[in-house]
């Protein structure tokens, strides 16, 4: 089996409407995976010297963090993908070359989005923080709960209100590319060539000691961290190409729902099928107006075709998100341990019941139907609901609270209604 990754995208200004930058991924994990969306409030820290454990590792913690809202896989402690209360956004992808892939346990991809997240209330104040965290603690690990083996290093879209940003490394070095305006896309490769607004100090020294880069030509980083071939990056039949073409396609009109359906395109790979597949998507609406709030819209679920994407708004007194986080189940009983092969069940009730609906899609036509159509309606309503807020300004602080946990609740009564019957 062929590891692969993901694909996050961004549009900005004039490629978008309404002033607004429109950010999107898709996370691509092994099938059986389950990946939930969860909370974090804001939170303050006064025990000076206080230690914080990621995934692997324990690091520092600072006085202060953020509100966040995170698509993870279940078993870990960082993210796929997220936000935060101040409108950044920020998601990651596998990257492989030529600088070799820790196996020593250190910061994963994962635990780094989060950390941005959390500790940031910029895109580059994000970037900042991933590459001090970088330089201090290193990447390294496994990115997989079982047995297999599944390292890698990583790329990084983190967006705001006003731009954005391509950060790629290749263990300690890296480099970044800054976006304002147009679309830009990642996915399981370097891409950040000739156009390097920041860089890692040695990162240059380094290729030149290495043999990548013969420090006459202008320095491509792509070219020199990895085996592509940087001029044909733009014309293969791969997910990068292919989905800067889908975002190209509808340049100059592009919406949230614009995004969702590039999430959603099977032909060309972007939602995956198979060993690997998509098994959660995020959208989100970044308005450059401040007066309007940012939308965050996220699926919890597998396969954005077959999901619906609801959504997330930062407001104080947020409940805590239920149905779509998972239910750990640790057990001495050794029949359980044999039926889930020493992995704990992970699966929260939005998934549960959305793969139950699922396996009936997939064997009932007439009821498929049924079951999708309601899942579009419920969705379309929403998305309705959330284009007023965006042009009225106004917000329902009740409705607004538990609206992610509401929809989830709307989703779930679509899925146990057609399996009841």
């Amino acid at each position: 089996m062929e590891p692969c990754s993901c694909d996050t995208f961004v549009a900005l200004p004039p490629a978008t409407v309404e002033n607004r930058i429109i950010f999107g991924k898709n996370s691509d994990r092994l099938c059986d995976e389950v990946q939930e969306v969860v909370y974090f409030p804001a939170a303050v820290h006064d025990n000076l010297g206080e230690h914080l454990k990621c995934t692997y590792v324990e690091i520092d913690q600072v006085p202060e963090t953020y509100a966040v809202v995170l698509s993870r896989p279940a078993w870990l402690w960082g993210a796929e993908m997220g936000a935060n209360e101040h409108g950044v956004c920020i998601g990651n992808e596998a990257v492989w070359g030529r600088e070799e892939v820790c196996d020593k346990e250190a910061l994963l991809g994962m635990d780094l989005v989060r950390l941005g997240l959390e500790r940031a209330n910029t895109a580059e104040k994000a970037l900042t923080v991933i590459v001090d965290l970088l330089e201090k603690y290193g990447q390294g690990g496994n990115c997989s709960e079982g047995s297999m083996v599944f390292s890698y290093h990583n790329s990084f879209l983190i967006a705001d209100r006003n731009e954005a940003w391509i950060l790629e490394t290749a263990g300690k070095y890296w480099a970044a590319e800054k976006i304002q305006e147009g679309v830009r896309n990642i996915s399981n490769q370097l891409s950040v060539t000739t156009k390097i607004d920041r860089e890692h100090p040695d990162m240059r020294n380094h290729a030149k000691q290495k043999g990548w880069w013969d420090g006459k030509k202008e320095f491509d980083f792509a070219a020199a961290y990895s085996y592509l071939d940087t001029a044909k990056m733009m014309t293969s039949s791969g997910r990068f190409c292919e989905g800067y073409k889908l975002l190209n396609k509808h340049k100059g009109n592009i919406t949230f729902e614009t995004m969702m359906e590039i999430l959603r395109d099977k032909p060309s790979g972007i939602n995956m099928e198979g060993e690997f597949l998509t098994t959660a998507s995020m959208v989100s609406i970044l308005p450059q107006d401040s007066n309007l709030p940012c939308i965050h819209f996220f699926t919890g679920t597998p396969d954005p075709e077959r999901s619906v994407f609801k959504p997330f708004i930062f407001m104080p007194n947020i409940s805590q998100l239920i149905d779509t986080v998972s239910l750990t189940f640790e057990s001495d009983d050794p029949v359980k341990k044999k039926h889930f092969q020493s992995k704990p069940d992970r699966r929260h009730p939005l998934y549960q019941k959305h793969q139950q609906a699922l396996e009936i899609i997939n064997n009932d036509e007439e009821k498929a139907k049924t079951i999708l159509d309601d899942m579009r309606k419920l969705e379309k309503g929403v998305f309705k609901e959330m284009e007023s807020i965006l042009q009225n300004k106004q917000l329902d602080m009740d409705k607004v609270v538990n609206l992610f946990t509401q929809c989830t609740k709307d989703e779930i009564r679509i899925y146990l209604s057609n399996i009841s019957s």
